[in-house]
């Protein structure tokens, strides 16, 4: 319960006395000091309601009460006290090493019997604030250290956000020059991993991660990448080097976010059925990410238009990923998917591609 006014007579102290008349002296011993936030209560079974609501910087606590006694309140306070320091002097009549034992057990920073000498309780109360006024001030300068940690976090995290927004567009423009695909695709993928029941942050890292599946056509030549029609064999074999520069590209780094946008790259070409690239798994060795990524971006490249191929409609695209359940996509993803296809097909309403020159050739 932090302030911002470090004036040590702005604190909040509570006198807890079930006698009035020393509740009163008390008071006005404080308030003759210069005390101005002063709170006080003849029960004790008050003071933890007090504490929650309005909190307190000081308790002044006495030991034999009827209810609750002042040990069993400072065991009762021990749990929302361990998260704050609010230091207590006991005031009592009792002189026992028993009673001053158990009361600095439960809780109690300091201990005067009575009666008790104005001076000294007054000095022991200014000691016990400027403690106080300590943690506060630590307390505050660790919550804004943390803040400005959050904040740096949270740059960086923009940052890389950039950089793979950036790299996942670069390698788009090869072939779709309005970056649309990669849009279309994340945005699918985050879809399809809350539909399989990924947690929203999860989700989210699969979003931004996605766009750089195919950052690795930048080192791809225009002759292959661009080409109408069917490409050969050697010409094939070239073209799935993608996956590995797209690898080599996005690098070995600490950020999560690159990692998995780095195994995105490698396995959204691999197929269930063990016949995909570049390592040939199957099942379930395919990484799940990598499983959502495969059906989202063959289902939106399909329905997009590209330099050497026409836009494929919606329905031919979804009895070719129906048909392949089993084969090139996980069964169960695809059935998820085929659920989704009125929110997929509305992405690209959302994100529409530029018209590109058309032909008569698929690829």
């Amino acid at each position: 319960m932090s302030r911002e006014n470090q004036d040590p007579y702005q604190l909040k102290i509570l006198i807890v006395d079930d006698e009035p008349v020393n509740v009163e002296i008390l008071e006005q011993m404080l308030e003759d000091e210069g005390y101005e936030n002063l709170r006080s209560t003849t029960d004790p079974r008050q003071v933890l309601p007090i504490y929650q609501e309005e909190g307190f910087d000081l308790l002044l606590l006495d030991i034999r009460m009827p209810h609750l006694s002042g040990i069993e309140l400072l065991q009762l306070l021990a749990t929302p006290f361990a998260n704050d320091y609010v230091p207590v002097l006991v005031l009592t009549a009792q002189t026992d090493d028993t009673t001053r034992s158990e009361a600095l057990q439960a809780g109690a920073t300091d201990f005067l019997t009575k009666p008790f000498r104005q001076w000294e309780v007054l000095l022991r109360i200014r000691n016990m604030l400027r403690t106080r006024l300590y943690y506060i001030g630590q307390r505050q300068r660790g919550d804004t250290l943390e803040q400005r940690v959050r904040e740096r976090t949270k740059e960086v995290y923009a940052t890389q956000l950039k950089v793979v927004e950036r790299l996942g567009r670069a390698g788009e423009f090869r072939d779709n020059e309005t970056g649309a695909h990669v849009i279309r695709m994340s945005r699918c993928c985050q879809l399809l991993a809350l539909a399989a029941g990924l947690d929203e942050r999860q989700a989210e890292r699969i979003l931004y991660a996605s766009p750089m599946h195919d950052v690795g056509k930048i080192g791809i030549r225009d002759e292959i990448l661009l080409k109408p029609g069917k490409l050969s064999a050697e010409e094939f074999h070239l073209m799935k080097q993608h996956v590995e520069i797209g690898r080599e590209i996005i690098g070995d780094h600490d950020s999560n976010l690159l990692q998995l946008a780095g195994i995105i790259a490698f396995s959204h070409h691999e197929k269930w059925d063990g016949s995909g690239y570049p390592q040939g798994l199957q099942g379930e060795e395919i990484p799940y990410e990598g499983r959502i990524a495969a059906i989202c971006d063959v289902f939106d490249a399909l329905t997009s238009a590209r330099p050497y191929k026409d836009a494929w409609p919606v329905e031919r695209a979804v009895a070719l990923i129906e048909e392949e359940s089993g084969r090139h996509f996980d069964p169960q993803l695809t059935t998820l998917f085929l659920g989704l296809i009125p929110q997929v097909v509305a992405l690209r309403g959302e994100f529409p591609d530029l018209p590109v020159a058309m032909s008569d050739h698929d690829h």
